[in-house]
């Protein structure tokens, strides 16, 4: 494997995560009866910013994680965990 291929790979999340992630917000925040602005506006974020992130097109960091998981009222693992929503967690 080339350099410029694990460099790449370490780079970009899985399309599998990135689908629980913005899967994951998309229901805490409807669930909590939140538009994408309420949940920008709490965070400190542009609405288009938390519309991307739902719609699995951006990378983002662990910071932002910890600001949409405190907005939301879970944990970052309940964000990134498949099963979290299905198991009752954060409500």
């Amino acid at each position: 494997m080339s350099k410029n291929t694990i460099k790449d790979k370490l780079r970009k999340p899985s399309e599998r995560i990135t689908r629980i992630l913005a899967s994951n917000i998309r229901t805490f925040r409807e669930i909590r009866e939140l538009s994408q602005e309420a949940l920008a506006e709490m965070c400190s974020l542009h609405r288009t910013y938390i519309g991307s992130v739902e719609r699995g097109e951006r990378n983002v960091t662990l910071s932002t994680l910890e600001l949409i998981a405190d907005a939301l009222g879970v944990s970052v693992p309940d964000l990134l965990t498949e099963e979290s929503i299905k198991n009752g967690r954060g409500k």
